[in-house]
């Protein structure tokens, strides 16, 4: 279609699904292409650049005194054909030329279209070379915005950058991370999808990416389809245009899958072809993104005063109307006789386009179409400024301007680039420095009306210029999903909860994982955790390995049942020691007290209530203080009360050894040397206990290694050295006792005190040998409680041994109690 003015815009559009290629015979020219399957839907959007042009002429404050004119062609949605007739616009075929100067406007001044990527990329290479400018409606993939390749292209269609983030916030929003994709296979769906397939890789991960055959190849249909059914992916984006997703969604309806959420592309979305009762069981509840609908008044008037002519440069009116009446013109012969095929109905031109509805008077959703309205205007607005130009301030060389009559596209070129104006609609139409124009996108779901028939509407809003986090808007209760309440879940694998880690499967995407509970000790709390994070020191992981606590502190308590029981018989220890004592006060007097050197009976009995007490230092919370004086006061009891027993013993021997004749040694041991060999024995230990104070005191320790999940609170001994020192005089002081109390066992038995103190020694040894591995392989508060026990038996043994005999006489038997019985003379029998 075409028609004359003072300045041509060339315009191409996709009127035709197919092009039929003819043979070529090499012997004969060959026949013509022929285009099949008329779109209604494109042939609105070339009628609207008709209407756009129209509106302008008639516009006196637009282009005053400049009549636009214009020259279509089909391009058939093929490249040959597409780039054939970019070729004519720019050469200007078929027109009769009087001016051989070269010195007028070109053919045409600008393009609208083509409305398919790999078209464009193709014909924007050539028409850069003359600095064309082509404005594309439809021709949405991101290689087209690089301006070193493509220096004249623009477009009043988002790029398919901005289509891709709408679908990412679309998927995110929903919490879809394994998605299927499916794309044509010309530019448009290749680079889409190579961006879309970046992108969710960044939060999850593509199941599968397939890309759709060029012709309907079967077979590559079937494996397509199968792919689908196989995978686990619920949600399916589609990059193509209609053309070459008709075979495959065909098929799937054949096969009957329902089950899948799709997401469609611009290319699609609105599709009248696709949307259908027959296809509404497979792809209902469809989200697509739709190109920003508008408004053009007048439009749907002036679609519906189309009317045949016959005229060769309204061929595609003709066209139209064959196809909406399912008639057929008169064909003109040679002879201009006319000859019409008997098996079709004869068109009258007479028939009543305003009673029918299609695509093609539909204007509640005009997308494409006002694309093309914005094109239009875009390089209108173009020739206005360029127009508007004031002498001496022009752009170009010498502050000059262009003339009209003589306009050259590059000139144009200039002023589009800069073009910024508002539609009828409301709407800034302007290019940002890629050509590309503002992206907005209307999101779409297909639905059942109320009236049972299908159809498309709008839930939400993508804005790419909105605030961060604000970008897409959806309206969730309009929103219809066909095999689900509510939208279905698309994962490889369920989230992990809090308490687990992700584990990638071998071999498999990121997205299929298994979900690990963490180890003890370790915690993760928060979803879909790559790894779980160790607690500190003093923390342990819950139940449930999603928190940290405070570790439970362990020490010996007072509270706790054994911590009772050792204070109890510690107390009890102490108070028969004091009972003891107190018996021996009381009778100091008689034989036996005083036999038993009752000095060091008495400092004896207080040693051994001392050693009773120091066990309670070993229970409870450990404190600086007790840690320091527990092992002080038990080092210095038991060498206190071992002494006190080493010098009894050194006693026994020396009276025995006095009872003989001209030996007086008692006169070298007396009273005043027994406190001293005393008090030298215990200030050495008291020695011992300061330089291992001063050097390494014993101090609180947390013990988290022995067990993970308690902080054992004990006392570390700080110097082994130390600690060993004061042990090891304790075993010599009652190693030397033993020995000597052994040794001194034969003695007259009513004199001799070593047969018992011998037998508190193997007691007293005996318990220490034993503690040594039982303390050394006891853990946390058991060690203490190792401790204890070894200075509580050893003490009883002590008391026991040594002052229960004395008590027996002294209290049941004190008829014993006598001078004569201790010297083995008893009183005679009556």
């Amino acid at each position: 279609m075409y028609k004359n003015g003072d300045i041509i815009l060339g315009g191409i559009f996709a009127i035709h699904f197919s092009a039929v290629v003819p043979d070529l015979p090499f012997i004969s020219k060959p026949a013509p292409w022929q285009c099949e399957s008329f779109d209604f839907a494109a042939f609105q959007w070339a009628q609207t650049m008709v209407f756009a042009i129209e509106e302008i002429n008639r516009d006196p404050s637009l282009l005053p005194n400049i009549t636009l004119g214009y020259r279509m062609f089909d391009n058939c949605v093929n490249l040959a054909v597409a780039f054939r007739a970019a070729t004519a616009l720019i050469s200007g075929v078929g027109d009769t030329f009087t001016d051989y100067s070269c010195t007028g406007t070109p053919p045409v001044l600008g393009i609208v279209g083509d409305p398919g990527s790999t078209h464009s990329i193709a014909i924007s290479r050539m028409l850069g070379l003359f600095h064309m400018p082509l404005v594309s409606y439809y021709a949405t993939c991101s290689c087209l915005s690089n301006k070193e390749e493509f220096p004249s292209f623009f477009r009043t269609i988002p790029s398919d950058a901005f289509q891709v983030k709408a679908m990412i916030h679309i998927l995110r929003h929903y919490g879809w991370t394994w998605v299927g994709a499916i794309a044509s296979s010309d530019d448009y769906g290749q680079y889409a999808v190579k961006t879309f397939t970046e992108e969710v890789n960044k939060f999850g991960c593509i199941s599968f990416s397939e890309t759709l055959p060029s012709v309907n190849a079967k077979d590559r249909i079937f494996k397509i389809v199968n792919i689908i059914k196989q995978s686990s992916a619920r949600v399916i984006v589609v990059f193509s245009s209609e053309a070459y997703f008709i075979p495959l969604a065909e098929e799937i309806v054949r096969q009957n899958i329902r089950d899948r959420q799709w997401i469609a592309s611009e290319a699609w979305t609105t599709s009248s072809v696709i949307l259908s009762e027959e296809t509404f069981s497979s792809f209902g509840g469809t989200i697509g993104i739709a190109i920003r609908r508008g408004e053009i008044p007048g439009l749907k008037e002036f679609l519906l005063e189309v009317h045949p002519v016959y005229e060769s440069k309204k061929y595609l009116i003709n066209q139209f109307w064959e196809k909406m009446f399912d008639c057929k013109f008169p064909e003109k012969t040679i002879n201009n006789s006319s000859s019409v095929q008997l098996k079709s109905r004869i068109c009258t031109g007479s028939e009543d386009i305003q009673s029918t509805q299609t695509t093609y008077s539909d204007v509640s959703e005009l997308r494409a179409s006002y694309n093309v309205y914005k094109a239009v205007y875009a390089l209108a607005h173009s020739l206005h400024d360029l127009m508007s130009c004031e002498p001496g301030k022009g752009p170009f060389e010498n502050n000059s301007c262009a003339d009209i009559s003589r306009v050259q596209p590059w000139q144009l070129l200039h002023y589009l680039k800069r073009v910024n104006f508002t539609t009828h609609y409301g709407d800034r139409v302007s290019f940002d420095e890629n050509g590309d124009a503002l992206a907005i996108y209307d999101v779409m779901n297909w639905q059942r009306a109320d009236d049972g028939s299908v159809k498309i509407e709008t839930i939400g809003l993508f804005d790419e210029s909105a605030p961060a986090g604000q970008e897409l808007t959806l309206h969730e209760d309009k929103i219809f999903s066909y095999n689900s309440e509510t939208p279905p879940r698309s994962v490889c694998s369920e989230s992990c909860l809090p308490g687990t880690r992700k584990a990638a499967r071998k071999g498999e995407p990121l997205c299929c994982f298994d979900c690990i509970p963490c180890a003890v000790g370790e915690i993760s709390n928060h979803t879909d955790s790559i790894e779980c994070v160790k607690c500190p020191p003093d923390f342990w992981s819950n139940p449930r390995r999603d928190q940290c606590v405070l570790k439970d502190i362990e020490f010996l308590s007072y509270e706790e049942p054994l911590g009772i029981s050792l204070t109890t018989i510690s107390l009890f220890g102490a108070c028969v020691s004091a009972a003891v004592l107190a018996v021996f006060i009381y009778y100091r007097n008689t034989p036996v007290v005083k036999a038993n050197n009752s000095e060091l009976s008495f400092l004896l009995l207080l040693s051994l209530i001392l050693c009773f007490l120091c066990s309670l230092l070993f229970i409870g919370q450990p404190l600086h203080l007790t840690c320091m004086l527990r092992h002080v006061v038990f080092g210095i009891s038991f060498v206190l009360c071992i002494s006190c027993i080493l010098v009894k013993t050194i006693v026994v021997i020396m009276a025995f050894k006095a009872t003989l004749p001209d030996n007086n040694v008692m006169k070298w041991f007396g009273a005043a040397q027994q406190r001293g060999t005393v008090f030298v024995f215990t200030v050495i230990q008291a020695v011992i206990c300061i330089i291992w104070l001063s050097t390494a005191s014993p101090v609180p320790f947390k013990n988290t290694k022995y067990q993970n999940s308690k902080i054992i609170f004990e006392c570390n001994i700080g110097s082994i050295t130390g600690f060993s020192c004061l042990l090891g005089y304790i075993g010599l002081l009652a190693s030397v006792c033993f020995l000597l109390a052994f040794l001194a066992r034969n003695l007259p038995d009513n004199f001799n005190e070593a047969k018992f103190i011998t037998f508190s020694m193997l007691i007293f040894c005996a318990v220490w040998i034993a503690f040594i591995p039982a303390y050394v392989s006891s853990p946390g508060k058991y060690s203490d409680t190792v401790e204890i026990f070894a200075i509580l038996a050893s003490s009883f043994g002590l008391l026991i041994a040594i002052f229960v005999p004395k008590c027996y006489i002294i209290l049941l038997h004190p008829e014993e109690n006598t001078k004569k019985s201790l010297m083995g003379r008893t009183a005679p029998k009556k």
